[in-house]
């Protein structure tokens, strides 16, 4: 794990870390999900990390026997987290309690790779995506999905609800298509095909309900707006390799970063003529998790 701002590193040795998020309650507070063995194999480790003054330190940690590939803190209790693991299955976890989960869902047939919180106030949902083709809806305080979401024709990498609009969320898949779903409507409300590889990562903007971006196999990210999807808004090209994760900034309308196979994390600004801010070359091994802080402006 890598602090841009203040910088540091902590080594987890033996883990491999899927997705890295920083809590919205605790500035410099980051939960990290990890597998042993590149996640084919072994178990898996949610760790809890803190920005000190002499570097980062490992808050607490939670172990699963299957590797975890995605975490989303709670948006109504600052101990609150939720994994996503390759046995199919979420789990809630507790920081303030020692021991293992409070609950675990499986319903998922293959790994669960992606999960979200929503951040619309007034409700309590959580999304869910997976190698069975899936996305899943769930209230945590409900033992069972409420509902599921089918069309996708491939694996699904990752679902995120939309910032702005209650019940909105969009999906990225191996089938090359970003969808968007609304969780009172059953079918698929949009089906983008946004490139003509695996879409890996996608993410909303914070500042434009209608604007999303892409980042695949393809090694391009693409942003779309959603009044008109023939053709991307903005194409950005730079990595060499597939990209991982993208995400939009909390503070630039038209910031965002990104990271790769190709071991880097890049900075962009799709408004300007050279939108590749910055390269950043910190990491030795494919860089898969990244999250920018909505406290401290630059922290990464």
């Amino acid at each position: 794990v890598t602090g841009m701002a203040g910088g540091g590193t902590l080594r987890l040795p033996g883990l491999h870390g899927y997705a890295a998020e920083f809590s919205p309650y605790w500035p410099g507070r980051v939960a990290c999900a990890a597998a042993q063995y590149y996640g084919i194999a072994g178990c898996g480790t949610l760790a809890v990390l803190e920005q000190k003054e002499a570097g980062i330190v490992l808050l607490r940690s939670f172990d699963w026997n299957d590797g975890l590939f995605d975490v989303t803190w709670s948006e109504n209790n600052e101990h609150v987290l939720i994994t996503s693991s390759g046995d199919g299955s979420l789990q809630i976890w507790d920081t303030a309690k020692t021991k293992g989960p409070l609950q675990v869902y499986k319903e998922h047939t293959q790994e669960a790779y992606s999960v979200d919180w929503s951040q619309t106030r007034g409700e309590q949902l959580v999304v869910s995506g997976s190698w069975d083709q899936t996305a899943k809806l769930w209230d945590p305080a409900v033992g069972k999905s409420l509902c599921t979401f089918k069309g996708h024709e491939g694996v699904i990498y990752s679902t995120i609800w939309s910032p702005h609009i209650p019940g909105c969320f969009a999906s990225a898949s191996g089938d090359q298509t970003l969808r968007v779903w609304d969780v009172k409507a059953p079918g698929v409300k949009l089906v983008i095909p946004a490139h003509q590889a695996e879409i890996l990562s996608c993410d909303w903007c914070k500042y434009d309900e209608n604007l999303l971006v892409t980042g695949a196999v393809d090694c391009s990210l693409k942003g779309w707006d959603l009044r008109n999807i023939r053709q991307p808004v903005f194409i950005l090209l730079g990595h060499t390799y597939a990209i991982r994760r993208v995400k939009f900034s909390p503070f630039h309308a038209t910031l965002l970063a990104s990271c790769s196979y190709d071991f880097t994390v890049r900075f962009w600004d799709f408004s300007k003529p050279n939108p590749l801010l910055e390269t950043v070359e910190h990491h030795t091994e494919f860089t898969c998790g990244l999250d920018l802080s909505l406290h401290n402006r630059g922290q990464v």
